[in-house]
């Protein structure tokens, strides 16, 4: 089935079989960066399939890396360090993950580029590249109020210490892009530990990187070597599906070759004492990465507070969470989530829209939900908003209504996981 504007979405009585998913995305942004400034070709088995890593390699390829996509991997043959000028601005799609991190890459280089975007792109906010960048010597400059494009004039870059404003792994990452092709050493300091895929890729490529609680610094001029590499499986997509068994008492799902980063993984931890206990079969580690197969089974679905440093690490699973929060005996409460304000979509106020199409009673914060537990939800026209994630969660939330559901502009999946509906219908039994 190929992804359709529309998905009709029929309640499902439980979740069962066995998950294998594409590359993480998270990771494959950063090795493909990495790779074009290596030298040597890295060779990258299970990239991700989702729009928004094919964006990064048309801009990486547009800089002038050679892109082979084989069968069963994509080779990329490096430049050594020094990229080259495109030919026309850098088309960033949808993806926030590529502006952002490519920017850093940019800020070093010996020429001037644009970076553009799609509608939703074009609205999300880019003053937290400007201000690192600028500080460290490059010139950037955006319209409309620090929205793309953005306009990257590169220079010979000095290292800083930067303390980012808001728990963010895509600001993180881009300092410490810019940072390896500084004079100096560069550091990052975060207010929250967000996900650390940017510092062991770097490690992986022959970078040398220091952390001290939540201080990361990287010293610049090292050179890049390239890599071979197997992406783990997306324990962002695979969220999905760990959600959905949670819906039904009995439900069992075996996810195999998944990433289990811990700074990814803490789902699992919210999930536990909500009525999903799972165990990891198989347990490996390549480049830094733990990739393993986990097995989940579902008992009572129970609710639980998210919050603080909980909400950082799980800021891409939150929707789902508030999706199915309804279905929980005791309601969720979700906090300082804010940064869900300028994703793809504003997600507080989607997920609000959505689930009182559905029947559901939910209190909107600032930061996040209030949802009372023990609701039934009945099958709606629902808006993705143009946002996979927003599209992912409610065809989850579906699957417990009463009645059939419609999700609007469901082929936003394909930004991420473009086999997601075709995975949900094999795995829901009916």
């Amino acid at each position: 089935m190929t992804a359709k504007s529309e998905q009709m979405i029929k309640p499902a009585r439980n979740i069962a079989g066995t998950l294998r998913l594409r590359g993480d995305k998270s990771i494959s942004h950063r090795y493909a960066m990495l790779a074009a400034l290596a030298q040597g070709t890295t060779r990258l088995q299970n990239f991700s399939t989702g729009a928004d890593c094919a964006s990064t390699l048309a801009c990486i390829g547009a800089l002038g890396a050679r892109v082979n996509k084989t069968a069963d991997a994509i080779d990329i043959e490096g430049l050594g360090g020094t990229l080259r000028a495109p030919a026309a601005p850098l088309d960033c799609g949808n993806s926030g993950s590529t502006m952002r991190m490519l920017s850093g890459v940019l800020a070093a280089q010996p020429f001037s580029c644009e970076l553009f975007g799609d509608e939703s792109l074009s609205q999300r906010p880019m003053k937290r590249v400007v201000e690192p960048l600028t500080r460290m010597g490059a010139k950037v400059e955006t319209s409309d109020g620090g929205k793309p494009p953005l306009c990257i004039t590169g220079a010979k870059l000095k290292g800083i210490e930067y303390a980012t404003p808001v728990a963010s792994a895509q600001v993180k990452s881009l300092v410490l892009f810019a940072g390896l092709q500084a004079e100096g050493e560069t550091i990052v300091e975060e207010p929250l530990r967000t996900r650390d895929h940017s510092e062991l890729a770097l490690r992986a490529f022959g970078a040398e990187v220091h952390r001290s609680k939540n201080r990361i610094s990287i010293q610049g001029g090292q050179k890049l070597k390239a890599i071979e590499a197997f992406v783990p499986g997306d324990i962002s997509s695979a969220a999905f599906f760990l959600c959905a068994a949670a819906l039904f008492p009995g439900s069992s799902l075996v996810v195999e070759a998944v990433g289990l980063n811990p700074t990814r993984s803490a789902l699992l931890d919210v999930l536990a004492p909500m009525g999903l206990r799972s165990s990891v079969v198989t347990l490996e580690e390549h480049n830094g990465e733990l990739i393993g197969t986990l097995k989940v089974e579902a008992g009572e679905l129970k609710g639980m507070t998210v919050s603080g440093a909980q909400s950082a690490m799980l800021i891409d699973e939150l929707p789902v969470l508030a999706a199915i929060a309804p279905y929980t005996k005791d309601g969720m409460e979700i906090r300082d989530a804010k940064e869900l304000r300028v994703k793809e979509s504003d997600r507080v106020a989607a997920v609000t829209d959505n689930l009182r199409r559905m029947g559901a009673q939910v209190t909107e914060h600032e930061d996040g939900w209030s949802v009372p537990g023990g609701q039934k939800l009945h099958g709606a026209e629902i808006d993705s908003h143009g946002d996979h994630r927003i599209a992912m969660a409610f065809a989850v939330a579906a699957l417990r209504a009463e009645g059939e559901t419609c999700i609007m502009g469901a082929n936003a999946a394909s930004i991420s996981f473009g086999e997601f509906w075709d995975t949900l219908n094999q795995l829901a039994e009916r």
